[in-house]
């Protein structure tokens, strides 16, 4: 009996996916719930596993584009033998001429296989493309194989289709530069009272909740509160309306080995901190294990990125189109600052709001990121919520 191996749903408006890798090789067993291949569409990458134990049998290669239902293979379940096959029988005696004529053998075909060792290592070690573009002359008959093959010695390059994540994130990046008249504001937050709250708290905070208590959902829980404040800012243009979300839907921007994803917290303003701090890390585990379903990353109205886990000092994040905000994180980095006429050496973070001038106010821009300014500075706002 076989059992199809089909492409899932893909989720609202994705009907195509990109075959990225078979992660069994064809005629291997595999067991029930296993991964069998990564997907990739415009919105997410994904595994697909297989619903039975068996044997299985592509159809579909790596590359292959295909859509949701396609069959991409067959798993054939196979029947339990009693016993093992017995072995085959021993050779029987040959003649010593025989046994010397095949011990001569490998000596005569020596020299062909050392060349054929010698063109296989050449050919792995050259970019894939290149020696596409060497070997083809030869396969047509033209004459121009030498000269194709000294300028594939010769390439400094390799040409890499962009995957369907990537063509995605290209698009909307100049979809939004092209449609939104971004401006981005900035401030610069002194993190010292937070840092010294989650120093005295963190190991309570994870005893009681099973999660860490990180940055990143600290800065969530004060942009929720800095929106309920300037809510245009969590809203968006559509034609000549301005929607406003009644929730807050909050992208949380995760660098994976695909490229920039932004799954979303939903109802982040209805969340404790500590159910914050777990949806972004379960969100993040998925992000990097390419485990995302579309309707994670679908949704979100307000996002935040943090440059500063590669070291970025300042940036001007881009909007993620339709939302009309986003909140750009930056390294924590001590510097000396002027305090009641005094200079100190203090935990300093730059932040940047990028935001669609088209929508939201000068004033309001900047008065949101000091909302968010006042949150981290002084943390027990966050609680009493002032």
């Amino acid at each position: 009996m076989a059992t199809e191996v089909r492409i899932p749903q893909l989720g609202e408006s994705v009907n195509e996916a990109t075959i990225v890798r078979w992660l069994k090789e064809d005629g291997a067993p595999v067991q029930a719930d296993e991964p069998l291949l990564e997907i990739e569409t415009e919105k997410a990458a994904m595994e697909v596993t297989a619903e039975v134990g068996g044997r299985l049998s592509i159809m579909q290669p790596a590359g292959a584009r295909v859509q949701p239902g396609a069959v991409v293979g067959r798993i054939t379940e196979e029947a339990r033998s009693e016993a093992p096959p017995a072995p085959p029988p021993p050779p029987a005696s040959e003649p010593p001429q025989r046994r010397e004529a095949e011990r001569r053998e490998p000596e005569r075909r020596q020299p062909a296989t050392a060349a054929a060792a010698e063109t296989n290592v050449e050919v792995g070690d050259r970019p894939k493309e290149p020696v596409a573009r060497a070997t083809a002359p030869a396969r047509d008959g033209n004459g121009h194989a030498e000269a194709a093959r000294a300028i594939a010695d010769d390439a400094d390059v390799e040409r890499v289709p962009m995957t369907p994540l990537r063509r995605t994130i290209a698009a909307r990046l100049v979809l939004a530069q092209r449609n939104a008249a971004i401006l981005t504001t900035f401030n610069e937050i002194d993190l010292g009272e937070l840092m010294a709250l989650r120093r005295r708290h963190r190991g309570r905070f994870k005893d009681r909740h099973g999660v860490d208590l990180g940055f990143m959902s600290l800065f969530a829980r004060a942009a929720v509160l800095a929106l309920a404040e300037t809510p245009v800012v969590n809203a968006s243009i559509d034609g000549d309306d301005i929607v406003y979300p009644r929730r807050v839907h909050l992208g949380i921007a995760v660098s994976t080995p695909r490229g920039l994803v932004v799954p979303v917290v939903r109802n982040a303003d209805r969340l404790a901190l500590a159910e914050i701090e777990r949806t972004i890390a379960a969100l993040a585990e998925r992000a990097r294990t390419g485990k995302l379903v579309p309707d994670d990353l679908a949704g979100g109205t307000f996002t935040i990125t943090n440059g500063g886990v590669f070291g970025s000092l300042l940036s001007t994040p881009i909007l993620n189109p339709p939302q009309s905000g986003i909140l750009g994180m930056h390294k924590i980095e001590e510097r000396p600052i002027a305090v009641n006429g005094q200079v100190v050496i203090r935990p300093m973070m730059y932040v940047a709001l990028s935001y669609d001038h088209r929508l939201v106010d000068g004033a309001q821009a900047v008065t949101f990121l000091v909302r968010v300014k006042e949150q981290l500075e002084d943390p027990a706002r966050m609680v009493l919520e002032v």
